[in-house]
């Protein structure tokens, strides 16, 4: 259910790039049906009245009817926990433990959650689904999320949710009506995106110059007392003549020369014990080289008689020979050991100086060198900072002439765009049987002195998104001025005017799957099919899952969901099932008539034609020549 066929694109002085408006004004962004991203499956156990329910959902436009009561908001709640709003436990089931709500979702390469899924590690390219599931504790009332089996925080439950389902309700708090949202719209509605990203970059570059403006100038408030201490630093070091390592080495050295005495008697009795036989004046012994000499000349006239000992001759004469060098060895030691008188002293010395510098400025010796070779970078640019600063003054005035060549060309797209926007949907208002809505974008600018000029004018403030405050305006009732759209729109209105934003920035909505709670209250039959032709629209880009008590609305569906309320046992439960084409006359019928009857069936059918006729010759516009 819910594919189609491509098909061609009339020509229209309001269709901008891949847009299309028929004879009356419907807007669609597409009309290539492509699959994309979507909610497959929706399992619900022990959610409020609900025991088991498994919901599989189609492409296109989904419809879901019933009785007021069978449970038809209780889905919508289960789909608000789901996508990580707060967790209730009074939607725990009576009687049992937990609740648990599950949600699968198709994924493609272009969907808008891939970044956040790898960002967080929470996806397998080789799935293409990723798994929403959310658990309420009756006992604790704390709710456990998880995404693709891995327990993730609420919040990052909200981010990713938020990014695959969108709920509408005439009741909800939409951020339609928040104007800090009207901006963002704006600006993907016109594909000003890029622009906007550039004048972003701008901002950055005039911001970062700025700072280092600030820095200069608050420098330059004590620059010589800075220089003062620098120099200082500076001199210092200098004048120490510091060198890596310095103070491990006199710390070695001071070591040997504190041992002098008992070093140099050592080194003396082992030389002189190789050399001379005897041991610190003890008596006269064989000297060790000698014995080793004799031991190694017997050991060769023992290998010639006895082969089988050469190896203890070889070993004996390789130690002859290292114990000679160890004799060398010693001899250079001994006659190295020079010990100055005064040594000592000039090594405390110099530690002292170390360690007086380490006291006054902090850090180790490397630390210390450092710090002067950096001192020694600021001086410079302290002592230049009149030249810096006019420098960097001069790179303000050039990008701030960047930023406002860039954000005021922005801004004129965007008054085009506003006045497009409230074209088409002052348009789709009418449709829905509200002509005499007015709807105006308007945008605003706000005074700063060091802001971006403005030909004509003061100079204005900007941030990453340029110099425009924008807000969306509307007048419900002919005579009336324009007002904030949050402060005068009814929920009458809101339903019907969240419906014609939807229907119009369908393209550039990225959330694949979205949710209309009954936004048709207070529409007539008329303006009903109306309803029904623009949520069948949205459907090119998205996925439309829609509760509904209008049967003009329901005519639409590609499938259609029927919701009932069954009791047994003394107890309630909602039970949810795919309506063939014979049981979606027999809905639409008691929909009209509230029991089915031939007359109400009659008109059933002539609702669905004359629907299932429409969406063909949208889906075929030859048909519509």
């Amino acid at each position: 259910m819910g594919h189609g066929h491509a098909i061609g694109q009339k020509a229209d002085l309001r269709s901008g790039p891949g847009v299309w408006y028929n004879a009356n004004g419907v807007y669609f962004s597409s009309y290539v049906r492509l699959s994309h991203p979507m909610l497959l499956e929706l399992q619900i156990r022990d959610f409020a009245i609900i025991d088991r329910l498994h919901l599989r959902l189609e492409e296109g436009f989904n419809v879901l009817t019933g009785e007021t009561g069978a449970g038809k908001s209780i889905i919508i709640d289960a789909l608000g926990t789901l996508r990580g709003e707060k967790a209730d436990v009074t939607f725990v089931r009576a009687g049992c433990s937990r609740a648990r709500i599950e949600g699968i979702f198709s994924l493609d390469d272009r969907a808008a959650v891939l970044p956040l899924l790898q960002e967080y590690g929470l996806y397998d390219e080789d799935d293409g689904q990723v798994i929403l599931a959310r658990e309420i504790s009756a006992e604790s009332g704390r709710s456990v999320a998880r995404i693709n089996g891995r327990a993730v925080s609420a919040s990052v439950l909200r981010e990713v949710g938020g990014c695959l389902i969108d709920i509408h309700g005439q009741h909800e708090g939409l951020s339609l009506f928040n104007p800090r949202t009207h901006l963002e719209m704006l600006d993907r509605f016109g594909e000003l995106m890029p622009i906007r990203a550039q004048v972003a970059e701008l901002v950055g570059q005039l911001r970062r110059t700025r700072n280092d403006l600030a820095e200069l100038r608050r420098s330059e408030l004590r620059r010589k007392e800075r220089l003062e201490e620098l120099r200082f630093l500076s001199e210092d070091v200098a004048a120490a003549k510091l060198r890596p390592g310095e103070e491990q080495d006199l710390l070695r050295e001071r070591a040997v020369v504190q041992n002098a005495a008992r070093i140099t008697d050592l080194a003396n009795d082992a030389y002189a014990t190789l050399y001379e036989g005897r041991d610190s004046g003890r008596a006269a012994a064989c000297p060790v080289l000698e014995a080793m000499a004799q031991i190694a000349a017997a050991l060769e006239d023992l290998a010639r008689l006895d082969p089988s000992v050469a190896h203890l001759a070889a070993q004996a004469s390789d130690l002859q020979y290292q114990a000679e060098d160890l004799a060398a060895s010693l001899r250079s030691y001994r006659l190295s050991l020079d010990f100055e008188a005064d040594r000592i002293d000039q090594i405390e010395d110099r530690l002292t100086v170390l360690r007086d510098l380490q006291r006054k400025y902090g850090g180790d010796v490397a630390q210390l060198i450092e710090r002067a070779d950096r001192a020694e970078a600021e001086i410079e640019r302290l002592t230049h900072s009149s030249e810096h600063i006019a420098a960097l003054e001069q790179q303000d005035a050039r990008q701030l002439g960047e930023l406002a060549s860039a954000a005021l060309d922005l801004s004129r797209r965007r008054r085009a765009v506003g006045d497009q926007l409230a074209q088409l949907i002052e348009g789709a208002m009418a449709d829905l049987a509200m002509p005499n809505i007015r709807f105006n974008v308007r945008m605003e600018h706000a005074e700063e002195h060091a802001g971006v000029p403005v030909p004509g004018a003061a100079p204005v403030a900007y941030d990453k998104t340029g110099i425009d405050r924008v807000e969306f305006m509307i007048s419900p009732n002919p005579g009336e001025p324009l007002k904030p759209l949050a402060r005068i729109a009814s929920g009458g209105e809101s339903a019907r005017l969240l419906l014609a934003l939807k229907s119009i920035l369908s393209r550039v909505d990225e959330v694949p799957t979205l949710i209309f709670d009954e936004i048709d209250v207070g529409v007539g039959g008329r303006a009903g099919q109306v309803v029904g032709q623009k949520l069948w629209a949205i459907t090119a880009n998205h996925q439309v899952v829609c509760i509904t008590h209008l049967p003009q609305v329901a005519a639409f569906a590609d499938s259609h969901y029927h919701i009932s309320k069954e009791f047994s046992s003394d107890r309630t439960r909602t039970t949810v099932r795919l309506l063939d084409d014979a049981q979606r006359v027999d809905e639409l019928a008691a929909m009209l008539d509230g029991t089915p009857s031939e007359h109400s069936r009659a008109n059933a059918r002539e609702i669905i034609g004359r629907a299932s006729g429409w969406k063909l010759q949208q889906r075929n516009p030859q048909l519509a020549r």
